[in-house]
């Protein structure tokens, strides 16, 4: 018996997220520098990325805060920027790996919107993802 070609959906490329890394100690002059940074990733949706895939059409920016030392305000400063920098692109910015320390003071300042919480990989935990809405959003 022979089924011929499938009708199934066509093969789709794999498509990488824009994923911004943000490490070491946040300061209020690096922020520029980070907004800038993200200005960049965003200016050329279409650009390949570093292993070849194209990035994820229009939707979320990822910005990877795992590896932070001590994050303060300085840090919530730049999220909310980015944030900002996001959406006047039709994004949102997402962020992976928040520690416990970050996600307190994005809380206590009404950015931190939690998404996962109680499961496993939550927000809170080092794998957990925080959607940050950007103000008026």
């Amino acid at each position: 018996m022979s089924f011929g070609h499938g009708s199934g959906p066509p093969v789709v490329a794999a498509m990488k997220p824009i994923v911004l890394v943000v490490a070491g100690h946040v300061t209020r002059d690096a922020v520029p520098a980070l907004c800038a940074q993200l200005e960049t990733l965003l200016s050329d949706p279409g650009a390949p990325v570093p292993d070849g895939a194209p990035p994820a059409p229009l939707g979320l920016v990822e910005c990877d805060v795992g590896a932070v030392d001590r994050p303060g305000l300085a840090l919530v400063e730049a999220v909310a920027r980015l944030a900002l920098v996001a959406r006047r692109s039709g994004r949102q910015l997402a962020l992976r790996r928040v520690g416990p320390e970050l996600q307190g003071l994005l809380d206590l300042v009404g950015l931190g919107e939690r998404e996962g919480a109680g499961k496993p990989g939550g927000a809170g935990e080092p794998g957990g993802v925080t959607e940050v809405r950007a103000p008026g959003a």
